[in-house]
């Protein structure tokens, strides 16, 4: 056999089996199934409606106890609400990272709820866990950071 014989049979083999994968390989992931327990509940904190919040994730916490999602947006919805019982809010906190300790929004919730107490070490305690999670960064992390500034700056008027 020449060679450019040889150089295109192994041309057209490489291509025949690229083009096989490529139609073997699904073009984006299926979408996750939406939670309409957590779509409700995000549509009443966009409105700031702390109670119907507070509502929706009761009743779905009361079915699905294991769901860091659930207990971190519901102590989020009382801490954000009208005279939060901090109590209740941390013990919803920490029940989130308990179930998954790398949601990063529980960190970043947390850590502002011990600003909210003065507690700036523990604050600082979950911006270094971001920090972990969050090799490039991330929203969390950043938000996090710019209250605990701002709770430094406040600190250092007074």
């Amino acid at each position: 056999m020449k060679a450019a014989t040889v150089h295109a049979l192994i041309i057209a083999f490489f291509t025949a089996t690229a083009a096989s994968a490529a139609d073997d390989t699904p073009t984006s992931p299926p979408p996750a199934p939406k939670d309409p327990q957590l779509e409700s509940a995000r549509a009443a904190v966009a409105k700031q409606d702390w109670a119907a919040a507070q509502q929706v994730l009761r009743e779905a916490l009361a079915r699905d106890a294991g769901n860091a999602d659930y207990h971190n947006l519901f102590a989020y919805s009382m801490r954000k609400g009208a005279n939060p019982a901090l109590d209740l809010v941390f013990r919803h906190y920490n029940e989130a990272l308990r179930i998954d300790p790398k949601h990063r929004g529980a960190h970043e919730y947390i850590g502002e709820a011990y600003l909210m107490q003065g507690n700036l070490p523990k604050a600082k305690e979950h911006l270094a866990q971001l920090d972990r999670l969050c090799f490039f960064g991330c929203e969390e992390y950043s938000k996090l950071k710019k209250a605990i500034a701002e709770h430094e700056q406040q600190q250092a008027k007074k």
